[in-house]
């Protein structure tokens, strides 16, 4: 009886522990995300609610209100201004994004990109530039290669990047810019051919995380932001082709 009674105070004491936390997560997350947020609840008892979408997005939104606690966004810029209108506080660097241009066909991009140069193709799917930081970093690589003017007629453009993969894996679009962690997984190319970016050709795409005004007194979201920067959460996210520091 008295174990039994120990046991009960202890489910107890956990699920008054445990909380939940709204994220907003970038669309080239959404991956690592889904894999770490079932790790977090079995390892923390929190549950986290995650919304994906452009960063740009979740900007307006948060600014409008919107019930988010913790944003996992695409730069480092957006978190730095909300920090600086007071809308959150803490921000890190969980992640640096690479940029790939992928087809789901195999063969077709080749690991210099070459296949930018020769335009045989109809359709180039990209992210919005002004919405998702990739779109910028794909306009960046474009206009370093003196393509841009060219390959502009081509675009097929997404709000985000999730989108722009999509235009690119339903063939909507020969090919497409979108983030590695989408078509990568466990250090390897999961279908199709593809260009990974140098990181020279563009601008850092550091994605800051930061927790929002909403997020400032939930225990959830604090432990979320701790959860991102272990080990264990690193290992993840180097699976997913990001870079990690630390």
């Amino acid at each position: 009886m008295k174990t039994w009674c120990m046991l009960a105070v202890s489910l107890f004491s956990f699920s008054a522990q445990a909380g939940e936390v709204q994220v907003a997560v970038a669309a080239n997350f959404a991956a690592p995300m889904e894999k770490l947020a079932p790790m977090f609840a079995a390892d923390t008892g929190h549950k986290a609610v995650l919304s994906f979408g452009s960063t740009g997005k979740f900007y307006a939104q948060i600014r409008n209100g919107a019930p988010f606690e913790v944003l996992l966004a695409a730069d480092d810029e957006t978190p730095a201004r909300l920090e600086r209108e007071g809308q959150g506080a803490g921000r890190f660097t969980y992640a640096v994004g690479r940029l790939a241009l992928w087809s789901r066909q195999a063969g077709v991009v080749d690991a210099q990109g070459a296949v930018l140069k020769g335009g045989r193709f109809e359709k180039l799917a990209v992210a919005d530039p002004k919405l998702a930081p990739y779109g910028a970093a794909a306009v960046d690589t474009m206009t370093r290669l003196g393509l841009l003017d060219t390959l502009r007629p081509k675009f097929v453009q997404g709000e985000n990047i999730a989108q722009a993969y999509q235009f690119a894996a339903t063939g909507n679009a020969a090919l497409g810019f979108v983030a590695l962690s989408q078509v990568w997984a466990d250090g390897k190319l999961k279908e199709g051919s593809a260009w990974i970016v140098p990181a020279s050709m563009h601008a850092p795409i550091r994605q800051d995380a930061i927790v929002l005004a909403k997020g400032k007194n939930n225990a959830a979201a604090r432990a979320l932001v701790q959860y991102l920067q272990s080990d264990k959460a690193k290992a993840v996210i180097r699976r997913f082709g990001y870079e990690v520091r630390g």
